[in-house]
């Protein structure tokens, strides 16, 4: 898989090329969290939004080193949205998912490849028959570091053509997160035999699955 390939490479090139200031940001991040809570430091916290947070949540709840996968609402100006609002695309939201990880067990990096594999980056706007800005592609960072990593490798994927279309993906700071209602949650383990999960999620579920087979949950 021609993505999955560029993603790899550039990801050894950008920790050599970066390798001191990764550095210098974790260890600010663990001075930083030294002062909360002691388990609060084995964690950290990726929010991506790629179509359906029902697929998203399904894919990056298989990777080892990720904890907690929680859907939910960013990126727009109505405060508290319910599901409704969200889908007349008027709310200015995205779905998204907070994506809680271990970086001992598996990278930052490692879960912008599994973005760029997760979904079609190059999609405006949508993906598959999902159609509206709340089904937009985009990366909400949480810290310099983060924002710095999802325009790299922007950046060199699109100057490598991994894909056939120039990413439209956003980059945008993280803001306000608004978990959504508790039948989002878990969707796809409580609902498999529903028709969106078999037709749709199970089928981006095996792609997902092949492509990290060495990185899933045993």
């Amino acid at each position: 898989m021609k993505v999955y390939f560029v993603l790899s490479l550039l990801l050894i090139s950008f920790l050599f090329s970066c390798a001191g200031k990764v550095n210098k940001n974790a260890e600010e991040r663990s001075t930083m969290m030294a002062t909360s809570n002691k388990s609060d430091k084995l964690l950290d916290t990726a929010t991506f939004a790629a179509g359906c947070f029902w697929c998203v949540e399904a894919q990056f709840q298989q990777l080892e080193g990720v904890d907690t996968v929680i859907s939910g609402y960013t990126g727009g100006h109505i405060k508290k949205p319910t599901y409704k609002q969200v889908c007349t695309g008027n709310t200015g939201h995205a779905e998204a998912v907070n994506i809680i990880y271990r970086p001992a067990i598996i990278s930052y990096d490692e879960l912008v490849e599994a973005f760029f594999v997760a979904h079609d980056p190059t999609q405006l706007n949508r993906q598959g028959n999902d159609v509206g800005t709340q089904y937009r592609s985009a990366i909400f960072y949480h810290n310099k570091d983060q924002k710095d990593k999802a325009q790299f490798y922007i950046k060199r994927l699109n100057e490598e053509k991994a894909y056939d279309k120039p990413i439209v993906t956003e980059v945008k700071p993280y803001g306000d997160f608004y978990i959504a209602e508790d039948y989002h949650q878990n969707y796809y383990n409580l609902n498999r035999q529903e028709g969106y999960c078999q037709f749709v999620i199970a089928p981006k579920l095996d792609k997902f699955q092949k492509v990290f087979k060495a990185k899933l949950k045993k």
